[in-house]
């Protein structure tokens, strides 16, 4: 592997294994790549919602939009810029704004790998 720039154009976005609301991922960097984790971007539809319990280590940056996390009773309002970590082990609830959220993020290990 060799040092690599990214865009959100870079990324295939395709819908979130799983999820019903309007929530798309788009792997830049994964285990395909030989890397130990994924990098990536999402796209939050207007009033999206995902209540998971994480199965890996997961940072989350704001790029437009926001979101609100809640966990174990508190919630972390994200605008951009915005740096959010959600610990493997850990049930989160992400809701996306009234406009929807663009993000980056990165896990360990590899998320797609972690949900198989």
């Amino acid at each position: 592997m060799k040092m690599q720039g990214f865009i959100f154009a870079d990324a295939a976005m395709e819908r979130s294994p799983g999820q019903k609301d309007e929530i798309e991922t788009g792997d830049v960097v994964n285990d395909a790549d030989g890397a130990p984790i994924s990098i990536g971007y999402g796209r939050w539809g207007a009033g999206s919602r995902l209540t998971e319990t994480m199965r890996v280590d997961d940072v989350m940056i704001v790029l437009e939009g926001g979101l609100e996390v809640t966990s174990e009773g508190k919630t972390v309002s994200a605008a951009p810029g915005a740096i959010v970590h959600m610990p493997k082990g850990v049930e989160v609830t992400i809701t996306a704004g009234a406009d929807g959220a663009r993000t980056a993020y990165v896990t360990y290990p590899n998320w797609r790998t972690a949900r198989s």
